[in-house]
């Protein structure tokens, strides 16, 4: 149980370091945003690591949360408030069964588009983002996200921006299924740490 609540972390983080990336940079790692994307659509994966086809996919997640819980890390605090808020936008939704209905429903429904977006038929993040603006970003609280203007005005790193949420949200709902809860991440900060420090070190044995 513990160490499926790190893997959600884990993937909460990668999404929300992969948004920074791209508001600070105007890109980020393709592959890791491609399993934070797919993951959307494991609604019913058998396992934590399931959902991310992995732990190997989540190596970017992993030091992201190592960094943001050592108390010798370097931590970002917008990383930190986008998380709290992400959280808070999950249980928001979790309180609205309409609008988790037609997140679910409409997510089943473009389950088949991931596979295309391998093939390059289709932009699986502007798909995604318009399924964001459609349900979580009517929401509160809002997420905020912080970073060069040029970049944030950009049709297709917003449609990236807002997908990626999406995916946060999805690694959140993982998290409360878990029984995570804030109060448990600070009490547990050192234990949690831990834990993924383990799992990356699995990672790079595997060679993955």
């Amino acid at each position: 149980m513990r160490e499926g609540r790190v893997i959600a972390l884990a993937g909460l983080f990668q999404a929300l370091a992969l948004v920074r990336a791209i508001a600070l940079r105007g890109g980020c790692d393709a592959p890791a945003m491609r399993q934070s994307l797919a993951s959307v659509f494991r609604i019913d994966a058998d396992s934590p690591a399931e959902v991310y086809a992995g732990v190997g996919n989540l190596r970017l997640g992993l030091e992201t949360l190592i960094a943001q819980l050592d108390e010798h890390g370097k931590r970002d605090v917008v990383l930190t408030r986008m998380a709290v808020a992400v959280m808070r936008l999950e249980r928001s939704l979790a309180n609205k069964p309409d609008t988790l209905k037609k997140l679910r429903e409409q997510i089943q429904g473009m389950s088949g588009l991931a596979a295309q977006a391998e093939a390059g038929h289709i932009d699986l993040a502007a798909q995604l983002a318009l399924l964001y603006t459609d349900t979580l970003s009517r929401l509160k609280p809002r997420v905020i996200v912080e970073g060069n203007a040029n970049f944030l005005s950009q049709p297709a790193q917003v449609n990236q921006i807002r997908a990626l949420l999406l995916a946060a949200v999805r690694a959140a709902v993982l998290w409360r299924q878990l029984e995570g809860s804030q109060l448990r991440l600070l009490f547990r900060r050192r234990q949690y740490a831990m834990l993924a420090r383990g799992l990356l070190a699995r990672c790079t044995l595997d060679g993955s």
